[in-house]
C-alpha cells in the first residue's frame, strides 16, 4: 500500500516561500522611491542653481548700470525672478574691486570717448584710461524650497570701464 503525501506539509512551504517574495518586492519598491527621491532633490538643486546665477547676473547688471566706480561700496539686492511680487533670492554684491588700468595717450576721432581723452598729455600722462573691475555677487535664497538644501552660489564678473583721469582717484593699481 502506498502512503499518501497529505496537503497540510505543502502548505507551509508555500507560505514561507509567499513571505519572501514579498519580502523582496518591498524592498525593490522601497528603493525605487528612494532613488526618485534622490533624483528629484538634485534636479531641484540644479534649477536653484541655475535661478541663482540668473538673480546674480540681475544684481551685476544694476549695479552696472549705476556708476559703480565713483565710490565703489557694497550692497544688497532683492530679486524677484517670476515677478510675483514676493523676494525669491537675496543677492550680496561685494564692493567692485578695480584690478588694473591701462593708461590711453589718444583714441582714433571717430570714438566717441575722444574728445575726452585728446585733451592733451601732461608730461606724457595719460589722460583716460581702460580700467578693468571685478564685481562678487553671493545668493541666498528667501524661498522655502532652496532654503531647506543651504545651498548658495557666488558669480564673478569681469567688467571693462573707459575712465577720464579724474575720475580714477587711486582706485586701481
Amino acid at each position: 500500500m502506498k502512503q499518501m503525501i497529505t496537503p497540510r506539509r505543502q502548505r507551509g512551504v508555500t507560505l514561507v516561500v509567499g513571505l519572501i517574495m514579498l519580502v523582496l518586492i518591498t524592498l525593490m519598491v522601497t528603493t525605487a522611491f528612494m532613488m526618485s527621491t534622490t533624483n528629484l532633490k538634485a534636479v531641484g538643486n540644479m534649477q536653484f542653481r541655475d535661478e541663482a546665477i540668473a538673480a546674480a547676473n540681475v544684481a551685476v547688471e544694476r549695479v552696472v548700470s549705476a556708476d559703480f566706480t565713483l565710490a565703489p561700496a557694497a550692497s544688497s539686492h532683492d530679486v524677484d525672478l517670476d515677478d510675483d511680487g514676493s523676494t525669491d533670492y537675496t543677492v550680496d554684491v561685494d564692493a567692485p574691486v578695480c584690478i588694473k588700468s591701462i593708461g590711453i595717450l589718444k583714441l582714433p576721432d571717430t570714438d566717441p570717448d575722444s574728445v575726452n581723452c585728446t585733451i592733451g598729455t601732461l608730461g606724457g600722462t595719460p589722460v583716460c584710461y581702460e580700467t578693468v573691475w571685478e564685481i562678487t555677487a553671493t545668493v541666498k535664497s528667501s524661498g522655502y524650497a532652496a532654503a531647506l538644501t543651504g545651498a548658495q552660489a557666488t558669480v564673478r564678473q569681469g567688467i571693462s570701464k573707459r575712465m577720464n583721469v579724474t575720475n580714477l582717484v587711486k582706485l586701481c593699481k
